[in-house]
C-alpha cells in the first residue's frame, strides 16, 4: 500500500505545529510578560478595585475629624415691627418702631473625651485601609493569573488548530491516494469509505478547534485589553517558587493576601468592640461662642454675648441598645477569628493542590513527549508495512490519529506546566509585578493614602477631580 513522499511530508508536518509553545518566534512577538504588563496596567476590574481602595482611604480622615474642632458661623437679618403698650397707676406709655435686627456669631465645639471612641475609630479605619490593600493584592494576583492562563490558552488553542489543519491536509492526500488505488483495483470501496470518514472527522475536529480559538481570542482581549498578534512561547516561573512543599505552605500562610486580609479583618472587629464600649463612658465637650447683634429689640440697639462652656455627659441608661451593639460586635469578632482559620485551611489546601499539579505536569510533559516520539515511529512503521501490504488503510489512519492525539496531549501538557507554576505562585501570595520583575511601574496605594490622611479641608481629589 504505497504512499507518495508528499503524503509522508504532510504527515510529518503535523508533528511540527505543537513546537509553537517550545521554540521562539519572531523577534518582535508579544511575550507572556508583555501580556501580564498590559493586564496589570489596563484591566478595568483591577482599576475599579484601585479606586475602591482610594475611597477606603477616606475613612481615616473621617475618623480623625473627631479630634478636630467644629466651627459654625451664623448670620441673621430681617425686618421687625414693634408696638408695645405699658400701663401702671393710670399712666399709659406706648412704644412702637420699625427695626432691622441683624446679627453675626461664631461657635467652636471641641470634644475632649468620648471614651476613646475617636482613637479606636481611627485605628479601625487604618485597619480597613490595610485590609483593602490586601484585597487589592488578591485581585492583582487573580488578574495576573488570568492573564497568564489566557495567554497560554491562546498558544495551546492556536497550536491545536495548526495540528488539525495539518491533519486535514494529510487526510485529504490519503483519501486521494486511496481513491487512485481503488481505481486500479488495489483496495476496496471500504478503504475509500474509511478514508472519507476519517477526513470528515478531521474537518469536524478542525472546526471545533477554530471555534475554541475564536472564544479564546475574545477572552484574551477581555482580560489583557488587546488582540493577540504574534505571541511568543511562555515559560514556567519555577525560579520564583520555594524548593519544597512545606516551605511553600509556610510562605502561603504568611504572605497570601487572603490570610493577611483576614488578620486585618480581626483587627477591625476588635476595634469596633472598643468603639461600642466607648458609648458607656462619659463624654466631655467644650464650646465657645460669640454673638454680636444689632437692633435686637426696640430698647437695645447693640448687644454682644460671649460664652465658654465645658460640659460632661454621663450615660446612665439609653434603652439597652448600646449593650446590644457591644454583644453584636463581639460575635462579629468571633466570626472573623473563625474566618481566619477557614482562610488558612483554604490556603494550605490551595498550595498543596497547586504543588501537586505542578509536579504532575512536569511528568506529563515528559510522558507526552515520549508519546509523540513513539507515535511518530509507529506511524512511519505502519506506512512502511502498508506499502508492502502488511497493514490496511485503517491501520494507517489510526496511526495518524494517534500521532495527532499525542501532539495535542503534548501541547496541553506544556500549557498546564506553565499555568501550574503561576498557580502555585498565586497560592503562596507572590504573584506580583515585583516578584516577576515586570518592566512596569507598580501601583502604590500608600501614595494616595498619605495625600489625604491629614487633609483638613478641600473637595478635590489628589488627581485634580
Amino acid at each position: 500500500m504505497p504512499f507518495s513522499k508528499r503524503a509522508v511530508r504532510l504527515a510529518l508536518a503535523a508533528t511540527a505545529a505543537p513546537l509553537l509553545i517550545l521554540h521562539p518566534m519572531l523577534s518582535h512577538a508579544e511575550t507572556i510578560e508583555w501580556a501580564l504588563i498590559q493586564a496589570y496596567q489596563s484591566n478595568p476590574q483591577l482599576n475599579s478595585q484601585r479606586a475602591s481602595v482610594r475611597a477606603t482611604d477616606e475613612n481615616v480622615p473621617q475618623a480623625l475629624s473627631g479630634y478636630r474642632p467644629s466651627v459654625a458661623v451664623t448670620a441673621s437679618g430681617g425686618y421687625q415691627r414693634t408696638d408695645v403698650s405699658e400701663g401702671f397707676g393710670g399712666a399709659n406709655q406706648k412704644l412702637h418702631g420699625d427695626l432691622t435686627p441683624t446679627g453675626v456669631g461664631a461657635t467652636i465645639s471641641q470634644t475632649l473625651y468620648n471614651g476613646g471612641q475617636t482613637g479606636n475609630r481611627t485605628r479601625a479605619a487604618e485597619s480597613q485601609v490595610s485590609a483593602a490593600r490586601e484585597g487589592l493584592r488578591v485581585l492583582e494576583q487573580s488578574v495576573l493569573l488570568s492573564a497568564a492562563t489566557i495567554y497560554m490558552d491562546y498558544l495551546r488553542d492556536s497550536a491545536i488548530v495548526e495540528v488539525q489543519i495539518s491533519n486535514v491536509n494529510v487526510l485529504e492526500q490519503t483519501l486521494k491516494q486511496t481513491q487512485d488505488r481503488f481505481n486500479v483495483g488495489e483496495v476496496t470501496r471500504t478503504d475509500v469509505a474509511q478514508s472519507e470518514a476519517q477526513l470528515a472527522a478531521g474537518r469536524t475536529q478542525l472546526l471545533a478547534a477554530q471555534s475554541t480559538l475564536t472564544a479564546t481570542r475574545a477572552n484574551f482581549r477581555r482580560i489583557i485589553g488587546f488582540d493577540p498578534q504574534n505571541p511568543q512561547p511562555g515559560s514556567p516561573v519555577d525560579r520564583f517558587l520555594p524548593k519544597t512543599l512545606s516551605a511553600a505552605v509556610n510562605m502561603g500562610l504568611v504572605e497570601n493576601p487572603n490570610v493577611t486580609a483576614a488578620l486585618y479583618g480581626i483587627d477591625v472587629s476588635f476595634l469596633q468592640v472598643k468603639v461600642n464600649e466607648g458609648a458607656l463612658f462619659p463624654t466631655v465637650t467644650f464650646q465657645a461662642s460669640a454673638q454680636q447683634g444689632f437692633e435686637q429689640s426696640i430698647t437695645v440697639s447693640k448687644q454682644f454675648v460671649g460664652s465658654a462652656i465645658a460640659q460632661i455627659s454621663i450615660p446612665v441608661y439609653q434603652g439597652g441598645g448600646e449593650y446590644s451593639l457591644i454583644r453584636q460586635s463581639k460575635e462579629s469578632l468571633a466570626q472573623q477569628r473563625l474566618n481566619l482559620d477557614q482562610v488558612r485551611d483554604q490556603t494550605r489546601a490551595s498550595v498543596a493542590q497547586g504543588w501537586g499539579q505542578l509536579v504532575a505536569t512536569k511528568s506529563q510533559v515528559a510522558s507526552a513527549q515520549a508519546q509523540v516520539t513513539a507515535s511518530e515511529i509507529a506511524l512511519n512503521g505502519v506506512r512502511e508495512e502498508a506499502r508492502v501490504g502488511q497493514r490496511t488503510t485503517l491501520d494507517v489512519l489510526n496511526a495518524q490519529q494517534a500521532l495527532v492525539n499525542a501532539r495535542i496531549a503534548l501541547v496541553t501538557a506544556q500549557h498546564d506546566r506553565v499555568v501550574a507554576s503561576y498557580s502555585v505562585l498565586n497560592a503562596i501570595g507572590r504573584l506580583s509585578p515585583v516578584t516577576l520583575k515586570l518592566n512596569t511601574s507598580v501601583y502604590d496605594p500608600a501614595v494616595h493614602y498619605h495625600q489625604v490622611r491629614d487633609s483638613w479641608a478641600g473637595v478635590r481629589t489628589p488627581d485634580g477631580r
